[in-house]
Formats: structure tokens, sequence, C-alpha cells
């Protein structure tokens, strides 16, 4: 869970005055980059891009994913589900019974929701679920696998273009650190997914902007995305909304920017129009 860190209330409101705000900034950025607990995520700054957010961090500091350290985490998570979970089980298992087949997970890490689910969803014969991640993480996630993944139905890929005709593009919380956006992959891609089903997705009532979050072993350029813009950018592409939820024990806090900041995540269920 994410924890509030940053200007205390009352700061808020000296935080207006341009050499008080400096001052808060200058020592909340070096509490930024020295953060270094996995227990919560927090963020800095406000920016209008991928590469923007990208290069306010230093050269020395471990950015994104692709690193041991990141790809170690979460092996926990492989054997629990968390209460906005049960959306997804839901909807997956719905899905699985009208006959898909093939899972394209989307920044699963190393197979998270695939190994927790199925203490609670029957996998067909036939199932193939493909995890997406860095390469870091797919080798941790391969090793894993020989070990974990006895019936053999989990295979990793390096490139979003290969859940082209997938049956359901499976995205629990790594849309908001991808470079592109959602709409953009499912555009380019010659045969659509018949499903997405998103999870843990940082959506502002009104502004589109990228951040930067430090995750304790690293710091990850961190994208939130308006409503009609991710609502209508996937719309146009043919997608109609089956279903939406609230998590509310995700939250977004960035300092000095109460505007910007979020007090809960969502998820979606989609279907590809006929």
């Amino acid at each position: 869970m994410n924890a509030q860190v940053g200007p205390r209330p009352y700061q808020e409101a000296t935080a207006r005055l341009p050499l008080v705000r400096q001052l808060l900034e200058t020592r909340y950025r070096k509490a930024f980059f020295a953060h270094r607990a996995l227990t919560h995520h927090i963020y800095r700054g406000v920016f209008r891009s991928f590469d923007e957010a990208q290069a306010s961090i230093p050269a020395d500091h471990a950015s994104g994913y692709d690193n041991s350290e990141s790809a170690d985490l979460y092996r926990e998570r492989t054997r629990r589900v968390f209460i906005n979970d049960y959306p997804m089980i839901h909807w997956l298992g719905r899905w699985l019974a009208e006959g898909a087949r093939s899972v394209f997970d989307l920044g699963g890490h190393v197979g998270i929701a695939y190994y927790a689910y199925q203490r609670y969803l029957a996998y067909p014969q036939g199932l193939r679920w493909t995890v997406m991640d860095v390469p870091a993480v797919n080798a941790a996630g391969e090793a894993w696998a020989m070990e974990h993944d006895t019936p053999r139905r989990l295979a990793f890929a390096d490139d979003v273009s290969q859940a082209s005709g997938t049956d359901v593009l499976f995205a629990a919380g790594s849309l908001q650190y991808l470079r592109y956006s959602l709409a953009d992959a499912l555009a380019a891609m010659p045969a659509k997914p018949r499903f997405l089903l998103l999870n843990s997705v940082p959506v502002h009532m009104r502004e589109s902007y990228f951040t930067v979050q430090n995750i304790g072993t690293a710091c990850c350029p961190y994208r939130v995305t308006a409503e009609r813009e991710f609502l209508g950018g996937l719309s146009s592409l043919g997608y109609e909304l089956q279903d939406r939820w609230e998590n509310p024990q995700r939250y977004c806090i960035v300092p000095f920017h109460p505007e910007l900041s979020l007090d809960r995540y969502f998820g979606f269920a989609f279907r590809l129009a006929a």
C-alpha cells in the first residue's frame, strides 16, 4: 500500500510561497531518492512525457524493473489474492467459460496472477498464459516456472505486439509503467484481443500526466491518464465497457500537487464489439 509522504497539511499552504516551496521541494527530492522501503511507494514531480520523467531520475539511480532487485519482488503475491482481484477472477472465469484459451498478461512480472488465480479458477485444457515483461523479470519468471508451473501453461514474451490475436489481454497494475498507451498498442495489432481485463489503473478525472514512482529498488516513470482519454481511446477501437470497479486501497499522492493526486485506482472489463 502507498503511504503519504511529503508536505504536511499546513505546509501545503506555505508551499504556495515560492521560496518556501523551493526549500520544501529540495528537501523532498533528497528524501525521495534516498527512499528504500519496499512496503510502500512514493511519488515525485509532474511531467509532460515519459522521457521527461525518465530524465528527472539521476543517472546513478536504478530505473525501472529491468534489474535483479526489482525482478525478485512480489513472490508472496503468487500465493494470495487481494480484494480488488475478485472482479478480475470473476470476469476471467466468465470468459474462460465462453471459450477463451489464450491470456496475454501485460507486465505480469513472474506470472503473479497466473499462479494466484489458479486457486480460484479451474484452468481449462489448452489454456496458454503468456507474460510480457522486461528481460530481467522474464528471466526470473522462466526460472520460477521451471519449479512452480508443473502443467507448463506459462510462457514469456518481450513485445506487446505478440498480444495480437489472443483472447484476453490482461493487465494488473502495469499500464502506468509503459512508454506507450494501451490504445496505441492495440491500434497497431492486426488482430485485436477479444477481451481486455485491466486492474489498478491510475485514472484522473480531468488530467493526463506523468510522475516518478520510487518502488524501493528503483525509480520508474509513471503514467496517469485522464478518464476521457483512457475510455475514449478504447471506445474508438471498438471496445465496449462491460464493468468498472474502484480500488480505494491504492492511491497516488504527488507532493506539492494535491489537485493531481489520486485517492483511488480503477479496474475495467471490455469486450471487442462484433
